[in-house]
């Protein structure tokens, strides 16, 4: 807990208001009472008016907007500030004074695999040389780890998974404020990952760690090799994500969702369950329709795609 006057002084903001106990950072959706949150973008002032959060970062137009019982804590530029409090929030790679990790019976840890102290290893699993296992991580029972995996600090695998050599679960999200002089200010990404069970992860797969919350790798969800899935993404129960395949931050995945290779998305939309998107197809906006076949860049709907392709093939002979 930090006092939000004390906050304030660390990342340099003027700040004479209601002293109160901040937590953690969180979204204007999702913040409690003892949580700071920010607005940037006016298009989400109606979340900023629904917020529950103790303390928001505005701008000085936009704090007529914020809610009776929450704090208005008045800056220029309030992603930035809200990086720069991110750091104060960051939670700890190592905790030497921790209990040692935990392993169930029956689970066979290699010769080279590392736990961490607060480490919880299920019953029968495998643990293969050179895997990380970060504090206070969770692999549920029946899982395999193969080898040089890492699984970061407080993220979660259920059990009955399998996770390919080389797999990074729980990486920052790629997470950053630019100041007006053209500087990058790290957001640090203080959530974690969520595994659910019987999921199945490639060789050299990055899933990032959430801003707040979690990132979430729904039951079911089998990813081939080489997958980038950013930070808050949501992938739904089942769905199947090909090689070299890439999904922007904040993208929701219904269940069963199939994604071929190259295959990408913009962020912040949501694909509905049972859609298909052929090999490099470029997702740019929210689709609403379950059921649906895309192809191209921008997407366009398959058939329409091979229409396409027949009548520039006849232009050019």
């Amino acid at each position: 807990m930090i006092d939000l006057r004390s906050l304030a002084q660390q990342i340099d903001v003027d700040f004479e208001g209601k002293p109160i106990a901040i937590s953690g950072l969180n979204t204007l959706n999702d913040a409690t009472s003892s949580e700071l949150s920010f607005l940037e973008n006016k298009k989400y002032v109606d979340q900023l008016q629904k917020t529950k959060a103790g303390a928001i970062f505005v701008t000085a137009n936009m704090a007529v907007h914020v809610p009776e019982g929450s704090i208005a804590v008045i800056v220029d530029e309030p992603y930035l500030s809200l990086a720069k409090a991110s750091k104060l929030f960051a939670p700890a790679l190592f905790d030497i004074e921790a209990p040692a990790a935990v392993v169930g019976e029956g689970s066979y840890i290699a010769e080279g695999a590392n736990l961490a102290n607060s480490a919880t290893i299920g019953k029968n699993c495998t643990i293969m040389p050179g895997a990380f296992i970060g504090r206070g991580a969770v692999v549920g029972d029946n899982t395999i780890i193969h080898s040089n995996v890492s699984i970061y600090h407080d993220c979660k695998v259920g059990s009955d998974c399998i996770i390919h050599a080389s797999a990074v679960i729980g990486s920052d999200g790629f997470g950053f404020a630019t100041t007006k002089l053209g500087t990058h200010v790290k957001i640090y990404q203080n959530g974690n990952v969520i595994v659910g069970d019987d999921v199945e992860i490639g060789a050299s797969v990055a899933v990032d760690r959430a801003v707040f919350g979690s990132t979430e790798i729904k039951e079911g969800v089998r990813i081939d090799n080489l997958v980038h899935i950013a930070h808050n993404c949501v992938i739904g129960e089942y769905s199947v994500l090909v090689a070299q395949s890439g999904i922007a931050g904040s993208t929701t995945l219904g269940r069963n969702v199939v994604m071929g290779a190259q295959s990408g998305t913009v962020g912040h939309i949501t694909i509905a369950p049972f859609t298909t998107l052929a090999a490099r197809t470029g997702v740019t906006k929210a689709i609403t329709e379950s059921g649906k076949t895309f192809a191209g860049f921008p997407m366009m709907d398959h058939k329409t795609w091979l229409k396409l392709q027949a009548k520039i093939a006849r232009l050019i002979k």
